[in-house]
């Protein structure tokens, strides 16, 4: 044989043994399994009732309204903090209003109903709109919550008194106005944990 027929053998040799090796890598047992796995993301569902805490007509000076209403959660995960925004408007039936008339209206939140003695924190409702919905918060719910929050399938009732303060001086600009509180409540999770 000559020396190309050698040459050509031995390359033919080697390609078919290199062939047979890197086929043998692929051949091997084998299994498989398919999992089926979920990611169900949970409710916060808070609720309020009743949804109109506050309606009445005729007040004057010395005035004293006390309201309760319930916080619930209705979800499927604890609420940690509920956080509440006050807004409101004032309709001046005279077009006279040189003040404020939610700077008259005092707001008491109170424990419950068997503690109306017991004020959690008072303000007017000129300063609750302009305090934050955390500071709300700190100042009123956490109080009455505590730490706990308010749990799945729990309902916490809370008492608010609104007083149409009289300063004792003239406060004939506020006859005939109205005010409309809106109340915005804000349920926020609590942390994130190992599942």
């Amino acid at each position: 044989m000559d020396i190309k027929k050698k040459l050509g053998t031995g390359i033919a040799s080697a390609v078919l043994g290199l062939t047979l090796i890197g086929g043998g890598t692929y051949a091997y047992f084998s299994d498989s399994v398919t999992t089926n796995n979920t990611f169900a993301a949970g409710t916060i569902d808070l609720g309020v009732d009743p949804t109109e805490i506050i309606s009445v007509d005729n007040i004057k000076p010395g005035d004293v309204i006390t309201r309760d209403f319930e916080l619930q959660n209705n979800g499927t995960l604890d609420i940690e903090k509920v956080l509440l925004d006050t807004d409101y408007t004032v309709v001046d039936a005279n077009g006279d209003n040189s003040e404020d008339f939610g700077d008259h209206i005092r707001v008491e939140f109170l424990y419950n109903a068997d503690k109306l003695d017991e004020v959690i924190y008072e303000t007017t409702l000129a300063e609750l709109k302009e305090m934050t919905p955390e500071a709300v918060n700190e100042n009123v719910f956490y109080p009455l919550l505590g730490e706990q929050g308010l749990p799945v399938d729990s309902i916490d009732d809370l008492v608010v008194q609104f007083q149409f303060v009289d300063n004792g001086e003239d406060q004939n600009q506020f006859q005939g106005d109205s005010l409309e509180l809106s109340w915005t409540f804000t349920a926020l999770q609590t942390e994130g944990e190992d599942k």
